[in-house]
């Protein structure tokens, strides 16, 4: 069984006792959220999709809060004397799917 939820404005296929790594969220690590805003669940075998979301609900555990590796961007100009580097690490969350339940 897995679904199709929307967390922090992004779309992810979750399945229970999966761990994926979202944009930062606002909770503590050992906490939970609950997600109601689920598109599609499939169990195998059937499809129910929300227009937009469906009567379920998915429960996260918080594991821990991290940042990515960094990225490096440059600026270049020939014979112009610039050169600029900038550096962005995005924040993330850890978290792991222990349920996907029927009910609002």
């Amino acid at each position: 069984m897995y679904a199709l939820v929307k967390i922090g404005g992004r779309q992810y296929r979750v399945e229970p006792d999966e761990v994926l790594k979202v944009d930062r969220l606002k909770a503590e690590p050992g906490g939970e959220l609950i997600v109601p805003e689920v598109m599609m669940v499939t169990d195998g075998q059937e499809v129910d999709v929300g227009a937009p979301y469906l009567p379920y609900r998915v429960t996260l555990e918080v594991l821990e809060h991290g940042r990515h590796p960094k990225v490096l961007s440059y600026k270049f100009v020939r014979r112009g004397g610039v050169r600029r580097t900038h550096g962005h690490r995005q924040d993330y969350t850890l978290v792991k799917v222990k349920a996907i339940e029927k009910g609002k």
